[in-house]
């Protein structure tokens, strides 16, 4: 599993490299291609994001059931956590708008 990681790593280094070699405004019959590049980074910033949120508030709800006495801790750093994570999100939509 560990070599299929690091070949597809390579490969995909590998097939990108040749978009970036080229200026697209000199290129004959040349495509954009960093609006869907931008959505697509988008897309998966959220649903990583969306999935990370859910862990944390499940970790945050299970320690809280498991030790009522540290709410406050418990609290602040879920809600921390949570800012940070959805700070993630925030700065790919402004990349997505900074890239288009």
């Amino acid at each position: 599993m560990k070599n299929f990681r690091l070949f597809a790593i390579l490969l995909a280094i590998f097939f990108a490299s040749p978009m970036m070699a080229q200026d697209a405004t000199h290129a004959v019959g040349a495509t954009n291609y960093a609006a869907p590049a931008a959505l697509i980074a988008m897309a998966i910033a959220s649903g990583l994001c969306g999935l990370a949120q859910g862990k944390a508030v499940a970790g945050a709800t299970e320690a809280l059931a498991r030790n009522p006495g540290a709410s406050d801790g418990i609290r602040f750093i879920a809600l921390l956590g949570l800012v940070l994570i959805e700070s993630m999100a925030l700065y790919t939509f402004v990349l997505t708008f900074i890239i288009k």
